[in-house]
C-alpha cells in the first residue's frame, strides 16, 4: 500500500558478515507482530538465509518464525523496525537493497480469509560499518 517508504534511506549497516536495514510498515495503521507473515532481505541480488533473519522492534529481537506468536508487540506507522540477516557486505559503493514483506491485515476479511498483502521496497544506498 505504501511501498515507497518500506526501506528507510541511509540505514544499511554491516559488520562485514551480518547486514541490517530499517523498515517502515507499508500500512496506515499499527499491526501486531503476529501479522508479519514473512520477510526477505536481499542485497545486490543475494537473499539472506531464512534461518539467519532477525526482526527488531520496540527494542526487542525476534526470529522471523517467532513473530506469529507475538500478539503483544505492535509495529506502529511512526516506528522503524530493523531486519537483519547473514549477508557478507563491504562498505564500498552503492548496494541495491530489497525488503519483501507479507503482512496479514486482521480486520479485513475476504472470501479467501484474512487479507494478506505483499509489499516490496527497494532502494540503492551505501553501507555503513557497525559492530
Amino acid at each position: 500500500m505504501i511501498p515507497d517508504r518500506i526501506v528507510e534511506d541511509g540505514t544499511l549497516r554491516t559488520d562485514g558478515t551480518r547486514t541490517s536495514v530499517e523498515v517502515r510498515i507499508p500500512w496506515y495503521r499499527a499491526l501486531p507482530a503476529s501479522c508479519i507473515a514473512d520477510v526477505d532481505l536481499t542485497v545486490d541480488g543475494t537473499t539472506a538465509p531464512k534461518d539467519s533473519l532477525r526482526w527488531t522492534m520496540n527494542g526487542r529481537d525476534f526470529r522471523i518464525e517467532a513473530l506469529p506468536e507475538r500478539v503483544e508487540e505492535w509495529w506502529f506507522p511512526t516506528d522503524s523496525a530493523v531486519v537483519s540477516g547473514d549477508l557478507p557486505l563491504d562498505t564500498h559503493g552503492e548496494h541495491e537493497v530489497q525488503v519483501d514483506l507479507r503482512l496479514y491485515i486482521p480486520y479485513i476479511v475476504t472470501d479467501h480469509g484474512v487479507l494478506l498483502i505483499e509489499e516490496h521496497g527497494r532502494r540503492n544506498m551505501t553501507a555503513v560499518r557497525h559492530g
